[in-house]
């Protein structure tokens, strides 16, 4: 498995995690019983991953060429 591969991985994974994140959050927001700070920590931390694997694949891509 190459570089490039494993990044991608990575980046769909990150994005799962954002996005799950989020729709707990999103879903959970209106019932105020429950803290919200696992999904709130879960979209923030896939958001970093998605931004650090976006950094990592565009230059893999332009070292390619």
């Amino acid at each position: 498995m190459n570089k490039k591969t494993k990044v991608f991985i990575g980046l769909i994974g990150s994005l799962i995690v954002c996005l799950f994140g989020v729709y707990r959050v999103i879903v959970e927001a209106p019932s105020t019983d429950s803290l919200l700070i696992v999904p709130i920590v879960f979209a923030i931390t896939g958001f970093v991953g998605v931004l650090g694997n976006l950094i990592t694949f565009k230059k893999i891509n332009n070292d390619a060429y």
